[in-house]
């Protein structure tokens, strides 16, 4: 079977460009248009009514839902069709010793962490429930996937995130504070155990060619590819910042080969000098958080400005208003940043909508 997208070699290729500052011809774009006429394959029946743990774990629905997207859609640009298969953000926890609550929107861990001095080393369990399930599950999605769509790096998470999961978020924000030591001790071991169960997933997903996707951010790689973050730094000073995360940050980066930040919301924004500073980042995608306008409003210029001078790549999604607002706002982010490192991603649209973004993009945003 071949990739169910437009061309899948070429997106390839301006993926690699986009990752080293670079392009080809026009910014990189993520386009998917809804098909006007019926699919030549009719659609596959879907199960509607489903339990919460279901809509997660259940790879042969959500494999059939995914087929049918393809069926129903068009993948222009660099769109390519793509399979989640997680158990929440953050299943490095639930590998480590926490329990999953399953939610329709959501995964929750149950705190595992009562006082950090008696819990002991965090360690590699090749037996634990959790682990080996994902696990399985991601490989039974790749065999159902058949090289049609590409199967997606779960949601690992990483750094104080896990921790923060493991302990209870408030109780975290103290032990930073009363127990520091301990706490980088532990950043570190969880630097170590992230790559034990990274490099499985990636061997399980990877393309013959050695390239992979990751999960909710449509980024594909020719390598280890992952999106990284700390979202509990929203609660965090920058001196805490560079202190715990920081480091984390930069390991972690250094043994992947292509890595992008996914900075979420306005107080995590104080920390943006300490993430440029990272030169093994490749890129940095921004979301602005509940009540905010969308990626492509001009008031987020000074963040752009700031990552495009440190040399790293833009994500940026646009979503409010209609087609003339997205292109208007696209328009903007090309006139200032060029096509060089500039990825931007739309929401689904007409096939004559996005055949007039694509058609301008190509003759004038070169």
């Amino acid at each position: 079977m071949m990739m169910r997208c437009e061309n899948w070699e070429w997106t390839k290729k301006r993926f690699e460009a986009w990752w080293n500052q670079s392009s080809l011809g026009r910014p990189m774009m993520r386009i998917i248009a809804k098909r006007e006429t019926p699919p030549e394959i009719p659609e596959e029946e879907e199960t509607l009514d489903r339990s919460p743990e279901d809509i997660w774990l259940n790879v042969a629905e959500n494999a059939r839902k995914t087929r049918n997207n393809i069926r129903t859609h068009r993948y222009m640009a660099e769109a390519f069709p793509e399979m989640d298969v997680n158990m929440g953000p953050g299943s490095l926890a639930i590998y480590l010793g926490s329990e999953p609550v399953f939610t329709p929107d959501t995964v929750w861990y149950k705190p595992v962490i009562d006082d950090f001095n008696t819990f002991g080393p965090l360690q590699y369990d090749p037996d634990n429930l959790w682990w080996k399930k994902h696990l399985a599950l991601v490989r039974q999605a790749v065999s159902l996937a058949g090289g049609e769509f590409m199967v997606n790096i779960p949601d690992l998470l990483e750094n104080v995130d896990i921790l923060s999961a493991m302990r209870d978020p408030q109780k975290f924000c103290y032990d930073l504070i009363d127990r520091p030591e301990i706490i980088e001790s532990y950043i570190n071991q969880i630097d170590e155990l992230y790559f034990i169960y990274y490099d499985a997933m990636y061997d399980a997903v990877k393309t013959p060619d050695g390239g992979c996707s990751y999960t909710a951010f449509c980024i594909w790689g020719p390598g280890k590819t992952a999106k990284v973050q700390c979202d509990f730094s929203a609660l965090i000073s920058p001196a805490q910042f560079r202190r715990f995360v920081q480091p984390s940050l930069m390991k972690q980066c250094r043994k992947l080969n292509y890595s992008m930040y996914h900075l979420d919301g306005p107080d995590a924004i104080r920390h943006l000098d300490a993430l440029m500073e990272i030169k093994e980042l490749n890129a940095l995608q921004w979301t602005p958080g509940a009540g905010q306008p969308d990626g492509g409003s001009e008031q987020w210029l000074p963040i752009y400005d700031k990552v495009k001078k440190s040399g790293k790549s833009l994500w940026i999604n646009i979503y409010d208003g209609d087609i003339r607002d997205w292109t208007r706002k696209a328009e903007v982010l090309y006139r200032r940043y060029g096509s060089d490192g500039l990825y931007l991603l739309f929401p689904v649209m007409s096939e004559r909508e996005a055949e007039g973004l694509l058609n301008k993009a190509e003759k004038e945003w070169r």
